[in-house]
């Protein structure tokens, strides 16, 4: 869970060694979240080669890690361009040229009289290279007769003499790459691999001053216009540059692909208000089922409902399907990245989600074991949960320590509007079947093991009722859990008396 104490981890690397940041980025992220755990983390990368393939970099995006990386490259730097040729070919040169790099950087003050890379290699490797980018950026993302075997990910900062450009989104960064590239050279595509340290520099300097840096002649009366325009003076184009107009066109195609993610989780915001009935009508259900004559409560009333539906129940079965899609639409829209990087931990987003996991899992599961699904599929925490409620759980699990502050102001003084663990009628259901199952099982190993589940869940149970931090639905004489705990006495009771009748030596089955 966040913490505000907790420091940023920052992790960098040049060259080789940008790739094993990357890496070792990637490592850490999956490790934080499998130990739920929420950490800043940032990669900053300086001409670093291309690390994986599609796959990879979709697989970052879906897990909103694309904003945990930032790549820096040169202008003109060859290594970032690398890996969209097969280098198979030009094994030899690429030695020659690796054994360059590592010489210059290692003994900078020696100049020409360390290791050599001849203007032949260097023209081989410029222009090979060069080829396959020429037909990866014409491709538009369509297939090619040539794949791309390496995928970017993450965000680019193409750094010039002029200042830096940021942009993310594959194609874009594989137009950018060709673009800038256009105007480089056999000799300065090798030597550029070399100067980040200058480029970080000046884009230091230029930051500090930057009303005096970043000057445009003939400024257009459009903020858009305008924008594009110091967007190519940062990147070192002139404006009578051939690769002038395909910039702007690269930059304003990124620009048009959709709605913007902020948009997005406006319009989002406007359906979740559309949404409300739907979640009221679901909690006066609640109420009338809480207050019925029955006193089964919340859960069991529309477990039980069976064939005889009531037009309040349809209703309420109809709420929760349209609530599902809805929050599923959600969902594919984060993996899409389609909405903005923090959306997830967006106050006012895991709240509502939350708040409606609280509310409308109870209702699934009772349709789950209702219909007696556990009976063919297994229980439903195991094999009946979606997969929304999953990714629900990590939301509130990572959210800011605000919030938990906010949660834990101060002890309950009555039960809870909602139960809150939204999957403590699946967990009676397994109890209910550990019970039932204790009755007739003769192994004396499985009977200790299910005795075991059975006060475990008792006890976790207790605390929740003894905290109040579930509805009053759960006490509700004739409810799932109120007749398990009657089940139970009725079973210690027998167990007791037999244990007094049986042999004083004989194994305690309790």
């Amino acid at each position: 869970m966040g913490n505000p104490n907790t420091k940023s981890i920052i992790i960098t690397g040049h060259s080789l060694g940008g790739a094993i940041a990357s890496l070792c980025t990637i490592w850490l992220l999956s490790y934080l979240q499998s130990i739920s755990t929420s950490m800043p983390v940032l990669c900053i990368t300086y001409g670093s080669p291309l690390l994986g393939n599609e796959s990879l970099s979709k697989a970052i995006l879906k897990e909103r890690w694309g904003g945990n990386f930032c790549h820096v490259v040169s202008k003109h730097d060859i290594m970032p361009r690398l890996l969209f040729a097969p280098i198979i070919p030009l094994t030899t040169q690429i030695s020659s040229l690796l054994l360059f790099w590592q010489f210059s950087m290692n003994f900078p003050d020696l100049g020409n009289f360390g290791a050599q890379i001849s203007d032949q290699e260097k023209y081989d490797i410029f222009s090979f290279v060069m080829a396959y980018l020429n037909n990866v950026a014409s491709q538009d993302g369509e297939s090619s007769m040539m794949p791309v075997l390496f995928h970017p990910f993450g965000s680019y900062v193409f750094a010039s003499d002029g200042g830096a450009v940021c942009v993310d989104g594959t194609t874009t960064v594989i137009k950018m790459m060709h673009l800038l590239s256009a105007t480089s050279s056999p000799v300065s595509c090798i030597k550029d691999h070399l100067k980040y340290g200058d480029y970080v520099k000046k884009l230091s300097l230029l930051s500090l001053n930057q009303r005096d840096s970043l000057q445009v002649n003939n400024v257009p009366d459009s903020s858009y216009e305008a924008g594009l325009e110091l967007a190519l003076q940062s990147s070192g184009i002139t404006g009578q540059d051939p690769a002038a107009l395909p910039f702007k066109q690269c930059l304003s195609s990124a620009r048009r692909k959709g709605r913007s993610p902020t948009l997005n989780a406006a319009n989002l915001a406007v359906t979740l208000c559309k949404f409300v009935p739907y979640r009221a009508e679901i909690g006066w259900y609640k109420a009338w089922c809480d207050k019925s004559d029955d006193e089964l409560g919340y859960y069991d009333s529309f477990k039980r409902r069976g064939s005889n539906v009531s037009k309040r129940d349809m209703k309420v079965n109809m709420n929760r399907h349209k609530l599902a899609r809805f929050w599923n639409n959600v969902i594919e829209m984060l993996e899409n990245n389609e909405l903005p990087l923090d959306f997830n931990k967006r106050t006012k987003w895991v709240r509502a989600a939350h708040s409606y996991q609280l509310q409308v899992e109870p209702l699934d599961i009772a349709e789950y074991y209702g219909k007696e699904m556990h009976k063919t599929k297994g229980h439903y925490l195991e094999n009946g949960r979606e997969r929304r409620y999953k990714i629900f759980d990590k939301w509130w699990m990572e959210r800011g320590a605000s919030m938990e502050e906010t949660n834990n102001k101060k002890e309950r003084s009555k039960f809870a509007s909602l139960t809150q663990d939204s999957c403590f009628w699946a967990k009676v259901e397994e109890a209910r079947d550990w019970l039932s199952r204790v009755r007739s099982e003769r192994d004396v190993n499985e009977r200790v093991l299910l005795w075991k589940n059975i006060e475990k869940f008792e006890k976790y149970a207790m605390e929740l009722v003894g905290s109040k931090a579930v509805s009053e639905d759960v006490l509700a004489k004739n409810s799932s859990y109120s007749l398990w705990i009657e089940e139970l006495r009725e079973v210690r009771r027998l167990n007791s008396k037999f244990q007094t009748f049986s042999n004083p030596f004989r194994v305690c089955l309790v």
